[in-house]
Formats: C-alpha cells, structure tokens, sequence
C-alpha cells in the first residue's frame, strides 16, 4: 500500500541525459526514474517479471524502514513478495545481539548459493549490523557476492546506490558514520492499509551501558511537528486509522528543534486529526516520562491504553551500572502515577536477567518492582555481551547456570501475573480493530484492543481496518475469544 503521492508527475520532468539535482528528494527522484529503465531492461534480458524482497530483522523501527525501501523498489518496477525466493533480496538488519549477526551470516551464504543459479539476482545489506566496521570489513572479505550494503543514516539514498549499481558492476559499499539530514517524501509500501507506523526522530542519545543502539543509530534527531502531521493527515486520507509514533526514545522527542517541543505537545496536534482513530507509540524512556505525558494521555480519546515502559533492571545499583538514570523508586513512582491517572492502562516492559555484577539481592529486587508493577507482559532477556558497549568489558560476567535459573523465575511471575492481569476485562463490551483473518481458523478475525491485547472473534474479510465493538467471553491468558455486539 503506498502513500497517495503522484509520483509520476514528479519524475516526468527529470532528462535522465542531465546531471541529478542536488536538493533532496528530488535527487532521489531522478534516480527512481533511471532505476526504471535498468529494470525494465533487466526484465527483457530475463523474459519475465522480476520480484523483490525485503527482509527484517529487529525493531519496529527497522520495519518502517523497510516500508521506505519496499516503496522505492515498487517504483522502479519490481513485484514486492514475501520470503526470499526473489530476484532482489534485501536484509535490512539488527545488531542488538551477536546472535542476530550470525544468524544474517548464516542465511547469507543460503543466498549466494540462490545466486548462481539466477543471473538476475542481487543482494543488499543494511540497517544498524552494517554500521559496524568489522562486519562491512567481513562483507567485503567472505561474502563478495553481496551487491549493495549501507547503513541506517543514509537510507533515503536507496534509489541513488541502486542505479549506480545496476548501472555498473561489483559490490557498492556506501556507510555514513552519522547524519543530521532528514529526507521526507520519498514512496513507502505500508503493509496495512488501516494502520502504519510514523517516524517522528531518529537516533539515541541515552548510551545505556548494554547498548549498541547509539553507535549505529547516531544521535538523536526530531522531525518538525508540522512535517509529521502533515504525514499522519495524508495516511488518514488514504484510510489509515491507527498509527504508531516511533521513536528509541519519544518522550525526548522535540528537544533539538529549532523551536523545542515536547512529546506531548505533538500528541496534542495528532490528536486533533480528524479521521485519526487511536495513536499509539513506543519506545518511552522512564528517565523522560513527564507528568504533562500522563496528563495529557488521561484526557485523551485517540491515545491508546497503552504504555511500554522499559524497566530493564529493578536494582538501583544495577540501574545505574547500565547508565539508565532512574532509580527502582523513581520507576515505581512512575507506575503509580500512571495507575492513578489511567486505571484501565496496559504496562508493558523490557527486563534484562544476569546482567554483569547482578546478585541474587539485586534480582530479588527485579521480582519486587515486577509483583508491584504488574505488568500485563514482559520482553524478558537474558543479558547477552555485545561487542562495542561498555557492559561488554565488565568484570563478574554472571555464570549461564545461575542466569538460567533467575530467568526462569521471573518468567514463571511475569507469565503469571499477565495471566491475572488480562482477564480483568472478562464480560467487557470493548473496541477492537480487526487486522487480519485469523491464521489458525478461517472463521474467525483477529484484532487488537487499545491496551494491546489481542482479540478472536468471529467476522468476515469486511471488517479489517474497522473497529467494533466486541464482548470478551473468555480470557485465554494472552489473548480473549470475543464475540460482536451492537452495544
């Protein structure tokens, strides 16, 4: 689904024979345009269609991304499919954990073998593992076969890497160690109709210790307020009714705009979009969490019950190891305050289990904030050591059999409090917005609460993208079976 922007007229006025433009997005424009003819031409050598994939790994952030980059190749003519039997392959990647590297390497050499039998294919790197210097340099090395790679700060340019490497021959490696530049008004594919996702900064400023985000997402950057409303009431005109506003970390959204803005200051002129049913957003850092937030969210019709509030540690000492600015006390007070102005809201968190130096004092302290906090489900992890971050150098690195076991308790408590937690809405006439036809039974359709929970009831293919009002018969733990009801 690609914004409704008359592309066309825009690339009619470029002579591929002139030099590009300069400014931006008009740049990129002309090179949709000579992206075209390559492809066009590629597709009269191989005699057929050709298809295009994109592939993510990590954050929603990255998935947004990967709608930027699904749009441009929609323009320059290729069919978007799923999965990774396509004639251009895109992994757009993550870099959190080690992990999620080896797992692109190992799918990568899959890809080169898919290579040789297809003339016609090619393959690309991005997204934040592309922005650290010894995987590019591996790249380069071991997989010469890749195409094109670049990184998180130069994505807008995809058309311009893309014609120069359909125009010539071997690997294009193009990687920015940072950016202050904001390119608006490039195509997108949004994978629903009904609701997107929506940018509103870039980057991290906050260099939690465990944390390789800041390094390969760059410093924090906000889009006008102006620029992003204007985005949402474009949506709304081709039928959005739900969006997510993004960001590592929204609630300092505004503060390097020539005129300052706060979060909830924009989220007061979302708001006032007509046609805009819910806003949602997420990440919020605890450290920035205002009182004006709470307020502003109590008051609201439109912003959902909602609020994903990373904790990471419950131990104050351990919390202020990983650089998060916020003591066990400071977090707690923020629940309350939140519990106290929202009753009906959904808290949901992060939390990272044998992080170096914890005790079995500080993890008992993690369970404590989780049985006061009573989160409606959390993102446990265990820590993993990531190569770059401070908390990779630490000393009294916890051994794996103890951290299994602290994982397992906080597992078997948040799984048990969630359980608690959901069923509270039993009986409950609520609005949901159907998404998508349930994958297991054909007769039902799945669809989301505003507190985020999902919902099965029967319906038809007709009401995606509505919400209606549905009564939740029966909690099922993480999810309720509801049925449709006129009240």
């Amino acid at each position: 689904m690609s914004l409704q922007k008359d592309y066309e007229k825009e690339l009619e006025q470029f002579d591929l024979s002139m030099a590009p433009p300069e400014e931006e997005p008009q740049r990129q424009y002309y090179f949709i345009k000579k992206c075209r003819a390559l492809v066009k031409r590629m597709e009269q050598e191989a005699g057929r269609p050709l298809t295009a994939s994109t592939v993510t790994f990590g954050c929603q952030m990255n998935a947004r991304d990967s709608e930027k980059l699904a749009g441009i190749l929609e323009e320059v003519g290729y069919r978007m499919v799923e999965g990774e039997d396509a004639d251009f392959v895109i992994y757009n990647t993550c870099t959190v954990r080690e992990n999620a590297n080896m797992r692109v390497y190992g799918r990568l050499g899959v890809l080169g073998n898919k290579k040789k039998k297809n003339p016609h294919m090619l393959i690309a790197l991005c997204g934040c593992m592309m922005q650290e210097p010894q995987v590019v340099e591996k790249i380069r090395k071991s997989y010469r076969f890749v195409d094109l790679v670049f990184g998180t700060h130069n994505i807008y340019k995809f058309a311009e890497l893309l014609a120069e490497r359909l125009s010539g021959s071997g690997m294009i490696v193009d990687i920015w160690k940072d950016t202050d530049k904001i390119v608006e008004n490039l195509p997108l594919q949004r994978k629903y109709a009904f609701k997107s996702g929506v940018n509103i900064m870039f980057g991290c400023n906050n260099f939690c210790s465990y944390c390789i985000v800041p390094y390969v997402r760059g410093r924090e950057r906000s889009r006008s307020p102006r620029k992003i409303v204007r985005e949402i009431e474009r949506l709304v005109d081709d039928g959005v009714v739900e969006v997510m506003l993004l960001g590592q970390n929204v609630n300092s959204y505004g503060k390097n705009l020539e005129e300052p803005v706060t979060f909830a200051q924009l989220l007061r002129e979302v708001e006032k979009i007509e046609g805009l049913k819910r806003i949602r957003f997420m990440t919020s850092h605890p450290k920035d969490l205002s009182d004006e937030l709470i307020e502003v969210m109590a008051a609201s019709e439109k912003i959902c019950r909602h609020m994903h509030l990373p904790l990471q540690s419950g131990s104050s000492r351990i919390l202020k190891i990983m650089n998060r600015r916020y003591t066990k006390e400071q977090y707690l007070k923020l629940v309350e305050k939140l519990r106290k102005a929202i009753p009906d809201i959904s808290l949901t968190t992060d939390i990272i289990v044998g992080f170096p130096g914890e005790t079995e004092e500080d993890f008992e302290e993690t369970l404590d904030v989780v049985r006061k906090a009573r989160y409606d489900s959390a993102f446990t992890f265990i820590y993993s050591k990531r190569t770059g971050t401070p908390a990779a150098a630490m000393e009294d690195q916890i051994p794996e059999d103890v951290v299994k076991n602290r994982f397992d308790r906080l597992l078997a408590l948040v799984q048990e409090i969630s359980k608690e937690m959901a069923g509270r809405l039993t009986g409950r006439v609520m609005p949901v917005l159907a998404e998508e036809v349930n994958g297991q039974d054909a007769s039902l359709i799945t669809g989301r609460l505003s507190n985020n929970l999902l919902v099965h009831f029967p319906g038809d293919q007709s009401f995606i993208g509505k919400i209606v009002n549905v009564r939740l018969k029966e909690c099922k733990g993480f999810y309720y079976m509801g049925e449709l009801t006129d009240e």
